[in-house]
């Protein structure tokens, strides 16, 4: 109930540190009250959540509240000069959130990529009611995955950006970190005979996915994304970056042996060179101190079963959405007259921000604000009407993996399949597969090497919002459109603060 909610309150002084978090390599990063990794922030649906950032940094920072919706409030989604300039050097900023969703999300910097060096965390917002959920469990625990490189994000990009390296530059090997430490050195998840334990995943590194199973248990699959999903049975996920996951996990009735969790960092898109990629990490399951480790044969992952999304079914059983319009879109790349190589998901790249806010010009222009035109071909703007139902058809017809997430909304995912240009690529083979039933919804999708997606929203949230890869290198070269949602509406029903028009 209302009468229950807190204004939860949290600090953070932004600035860098100098850390060593792999056991390897000791450098700068973006730290918050002088550490990392940033502790978890918890709250309860109903709650307040003011976030207070003081930027210590000598550049801009901005804070993403990933997965929250923002409805009503889109000049606190935290993209950098797309909702909101840049809190500058020295300056002070809270996000007040309105928590009206429960789930798994994360916080992470959204100007030029500080999320990679350090600023995210996981932000769980729990349940008020927990008798309605689609499994009950007597406790929870949390594990963040993540990758951690030995550059700078920008010392990366230079490489990447200079037209004297051959693209794409040499292959850069993170390691894994779980629970933002080492994962060599991880934490003892400890079980209790016979309960039920919910377990949070989350991915919140920059580039590269997590494989994730505790051999000799079953997880049950309730939630992708902060969204509820009817139990499903795996042996295993994949987890790409921005992806979250819960899974019930029924412990066992004995004590007699403890266990091990697998958590596997890797790409299919570099070499597989052994001790690089993948990189191997694991952790024990504890069920009685000193008890012996049950030996289970690594079993191929051709013989566990592992969650496909398009497989999952929400729990609130909504039908699929009649669409109105579809963007066809593509992940591909294109060689500019600079020499330089860019990503391009539409029409062009979306390259440096816009020196306004996107959002500033959509509530500032009128009746120019519906005009795709008028926000600059570098924004690769998208401008759709309030109630609409938007079909995204992507093709990705190359040999990378793509996370891709949308801001302020959720997709029901729909369908996946072979990528037009398959065939002509000698691919591996793939089939149509759809959903079953009722579709399942999220916030961050992967289009597989070589397929297709297509996923839908409802325009009922007007706004500038994102959609881009979040793999952050792909980000910076281009890999993204904005989608500029009922404009016409958002002027008569959003102004922005006078503290962030200064």
């Amino acid at each position: 109930s209302v009468a229950l909610a807190a204004r939860v309150e949290v600090n953070w002084e932004v600035g860098h540190v100098i850390v060593n978090r792999d056991g390897h390599i000791t450098r700068r990063a973006v730290g918050v009250n002088g550490q990392l990794p940033i502790p978890p922030v918890y709250a309860t649906v109903g709650d307040t959540l003011l976030l207070n950032v003081c930027n210590k940094l000598d550049v801009p920072t901005t804070v993403h509240a990933h997965g929250l919706f923002q409805n009503g409030t889109n000049y606190l989604d935290g993209a950098g000069m797309v909702t909101q300039c840049g809190i500058p050097p020295g300056a002070n900023f809270t996000y007040e959130y309105y928590l009206h969703q429960t789930g798994t999300f994360w916080l992470h910097g959204h100007y030029n990529h500080q999320n990679t060096d350090g600023l995210r965390t996981p932000l769980v917002i729990l349940d008020r009611d927990k008798t309605q959920l689609p499994m009950q469990y007597d406790d929870e625990m949390l594990i963040s995955m993540e990758d951690w490189y030995p550059t700078e994000f920008l010392e990366r990009m230079k490489e990447v950006l200079n037209p004297n390296v051959p693209f794409p530059p040499p292959t850069s090997f993170p390691y894994g970190l779980i629970n933002g430490i080492d994962g060599n050195i991880t934490q003892t998840i400890v079980f209790e005979p016979g309960k039920r334990y919910r377990i949070r995943l989350v991915n919140i590194g920059s580039t590269e996915w997590y494989k994730f199973s505790i051999p000799g248990h079953k997880l049950n699959v309730i939630e992708a994304d902060g969204i509820y999903s009817e139990p499903l049975e795996v042996d295993g996920l994949n987890l790409g970056p921005g992806q979250r996951y819960s899974v019930v996990v029924q412990a066992l009735d004995t004590d007699e042996y403890n266990y091990i969790f697998n958590a596997t960092l890797y790409a299919n898109f570099v070499p597989h060179i052994p001790g690089l990629n993948p990189r191997y990490y694991t952790g024990l399951v504890q069920y009685k101190e000193g008890a012996p480790i049950k030996s289970i044969e690594r079993s191929s992952d051709e013989e566990l079963v592992w969650l496909n999304d398009i497989n999952l079914r929400s729990f609130k059983q909504y039908p699929a959405m009649p669409v109105s319009r579809t963007f066809n879109t593509a992940a591909g790349s294109k060689k500019y007259s600079d020499k330089l190589t860019r990503a391009i998901l539409y029409k062009e790249p979306y390259l440096s921000p816009p020196i306004i806010p996107t959002l500033y010009t959509a509530i500032s222009t009128g009746d120019l604000a519906l005009n795709d035109t008028i926000y600059g071909p570098q924004t690769g703007a998208l401008v759709i009407r309030e109630g609409e139902v938007i079909e995204i058809e992507m093709q990705n017809p190359t040999e990378i993996d793509h996370a891709m997430h949308l801001h302020g909304h959720v997709f029901q995912v729909t369908e996946y399949g072979p990528a037009d240009n398959s065939s002509e690529v000698n691919a591996p083979p793939a089939k149509v597969m759809t959903y079953d039933g009722w579709p399942m919804r999220r916030d961050t999708f992967v289009v597989p090497a070589f397929h297709y997606i297509k996923v839908r929203f409802l325009a009922d949230n007007p706004g500038v919002w994102m959609f881009h890869c979040h793999m952050d290198i792909h980000f910076a070269l281009g890999l993204a459109v904005t989608f500029v949602e009922a404009p016409d509406v958002l002027q008569k029903t959003q102004t922005i603060p006078d503290a962030m028009k200064d």
